[in-house]
């Protein structure tokens, strides 16, 4: 006793003493798992350290039978237009340029519009599509040839107006960083179904990272092993995950031997679920040395691929990504997130208005969606792929006019905005929702993050009330205290 009080760190103590209390509890159940598979521990050290990690790692499994297996999630960092591609307003073509009602945005709290904004009409052109008559904008061409396939949901609403507690709002459920993510949670709930890959994946282009950082697909109070993985389509695909130079196979496989001894060791002294995190981390960065190579060597796909994604060899983009997501559902992978940055129109400098960055930004992903959601149904993938389009929250129906600009932008915009949904269980060809006529408030079948998020647990096979982890003595879950499933979008 008196070793094991010496050997506690200050900074350890502190840990388990504060956000490390609901990790206690996890650390009994830790035990009679741990306990469960030592009869495989005489397998060799490597078996050994795998085995205890996977026991940990077991997935608690759907509540009942999924409609999807896995969601491919296009998020379009920094807020799309929802007025400029997909919720058309005739009204505020009549009245653009006139001074919005003032009874509309008495007492609103914007991000940068000041004084009396005026009515914004869009400079674009829409048009009906496919037997469901979807209303689309003429520069996503390619999107509105799938126009009976997505399901559009033009009444989503968030709490949020900044960008990066809007980004972690959408994906944790909480806007304050500390949460899970959604693609922490399906991977808490149905871990993988490749043991070489990870159950979460992150795939990024655009100007830059996302406003939200890395809090956008932390783990928060989860085991760190399901927090998401970042890949990268140019130079090495995984960061750190090959062996340094004069370092073979063999010596790794040593090495880790070695370090799972200890590990566990460590975790016999002080019950830290970490340690075992530590350990799965290490055996599957040692797996995907085989595995990742293959998976992101997109070169022996056809020739028609690449043309159909348009993707650039050697290049990072949103279309090399858009394949190598294909690549990972194909491979098992349960969650996989694109994060596509600068939708940020705002017009108050060269470049960021809706006339040219907006154009620019659809030409970069609308051929490469429309490629996923094309390959996917024809590898059969689509009634078991969820693929989800969306960013943070949308953009006002008012020109933002940012000190004097003449430029044609748009503020941030929580109170209405647009998001698509395709495959894995959604109904395909309808549109729910609408918003007044000025596209600035919604008016029927509202939609917050928390029934969003409810939706897709529930077409993942969850019911969002009871996927739940003890921390802190609380049951915390995706959807905090609130979310409904949205029926009118299931099939």
């Amino acid at each position: 006793m008196e070793d094991t009080l010496r050997d506690l760190t200050r900074r350890h103590f502190f840990q388990q003493a504060g956000f490390g209390i609901g990790s206690l509890a996890l650390a009994s159940l830790i035990d009679e798992r741990l306990l469960a598979s030592a009869g495989t521990a005489d397998a060799g050290a490597g078996n050994a350290a795998a085995s205890s990690a996977e026991a940990v790692a077991r997935a608690i499994g759907p509540h009942f039978a999924p409609k999807a297996k896995q969601i491919i999630y296009l998020f379009m960092a920094g807020a799309p237009s929802q007025i400029d591609l997909f919720d058309n307003k005739p009204k505020l073509q009549q009245y653009d340029g006139q001074p919005i009602p003032e009874d509309i945005v008495k007492g609103e709290r914007f991000a940068f519009i000041k004084g009396t904004p005026r009515l914004l009409g869009s400079p674009f052109t829409f048009a009906t599509h496919g037997q469901s008559g979807a209303e689309i904008s003429s520069i996503l061409p390619n999107l509105a040839r799938h126009a009976d396939e997505i399901a559009i949901v033009r009444s989503m609403t968030t709490t949020q107006f900044n960008h990066a507690p809007g980004q972690i709002f959408m994906n944790t459920g909480h806007q304050i960083i500390g949460r899970p993510s959604l693609g922490s949670w399906l991977s808490y709930g149905l871990g993988t179904e490749n043991k070489d890959l990870p159950a979460f994946v992150v795939l990024m282009s655009g100007q830059n990272n996302p406003d939200g950082g890395k809090s956008c697909w932390g783990s928060g109070f989860l085991p760190t092993m399901h927090q998401g993985v970042e890949f990268r389509s140019k130079g090495e695909p995984v960061l750190f995950s090959q062996n340094p130079e004069g370092v073979d196979a063999a010596a790794r496989r040593d090495s880790l031997d070695l370090i799972g001894d200890l590990n566990r060791a460590q975790h016999a002294q002080t019950n830290d679920p970490e340690t075992v995190t530590r350990i799965a981390a290490y055996e599957l960065a040692y797996r995907m040395q085989t595995s990742v190579p293959e998976l992101t060597d997109v070169a022996g796909e056809p020739s028609r691929i690449h043309e159909m994604y348009g993707t650039e060899r050697g290049k990072v983009s949103f279309a090399n990504n858009c394949l190598l997501a294909r690549r990972l559902v194909e491979r098992g992978v349960r969650f996989v997130q694109l994060y596509h940055r600068g939708w940020d129109t705002h017009g108050a400098s060269a470049g960021t208005d809706i006339v040219v960055r907006l154009p620019r930004l659809c030409l970069e992903t609308d051929r490469a969606v429309s490629a996923l959601l094309t390959d996917l149904k024809q590898r059969g993938l689509l009634d078991t792929t969820l693929v989800v389009w969306g960013g943070e929250f949308g953009r006002t129906p008012i020109n933002e006019a940012r000190n004097g600009s003449k430029l044609l932008g748009r503020d941030h915009h929580p109170r209405a905005f647009t998001m698509w949904m395709a495959g894995g269980g959604i109904k395909p060809g309808v549109t729910l929702g609408r918003t007044d006529d000025l596209g600035y408030n919604v008016v029927e079948d509202p939609v917050d993050v928390h029934d969003l998020h409810a939706t897709l647990l529930h077409l993942m096979g969850f019911d969002h009330e009871k996927l739940t982890y003890k921390f802190q003595g609380r049951d915390f879950r995706l959807t905090d205290v609130s979310g409904n499933v949205v029926q009118k979008l299931l099939a």
